[in-house]
């Protein structure tokens, strides 16, 4: 199977789709990782308003998810020449199509929150 299968594809053999959910969840798995990708989708940010945007995450913790999640292609670590040296992150291209994902959990939990609570 090649490298880039279609969806269609990957549907049809469970051993091909279990191992494509892998891929995601090594990404983005985590308490932490999802809220960082969440505070970064409409605009660049420190590390400090990441920090802020997110309850109770250290910052050693921070440091080692951003430097995760830039390692896969997530998020993009820009340093900026100024006095004093300003470093932002922002998601990437790749980063950015989780937006997707991110609706249909948001969507589902909030479905799956009324369902609960009726039941």
């Amino acid at each position: 199977m090649s490298v880039l299968a279609s969806i269609s594809d990957v549907k049809k053999c469970p051993r091909q789709f279990v191992l494509a959910i892998n891929d995601t969840l090594n990404v983005i798995s985590g308490k932490w990782k999802l809220p960082i990708i969440a505070s970064l989708l409409y605009e660049k940010n420190r590390f400090k308003d990441i920090q802020a945007n997110i309850d109770k995450i250290t910052p050693r913790m921070l440091s080692k998810e951003l430097k995760e999640l830039e390692l896969n292609g997530v998020v993009k670590r820009m340093v900026h020449d100024t006095t004093p040296i300003l470093i932002e992150y922002e998601l990437t291209e790749s980063g950015r199509q989780i937006v997707s994902v991110l609706d249909s959990m948001v969507e589902w939990g909030l479905a799956h929150r009324q369902q609960a609570l009726t039941e």
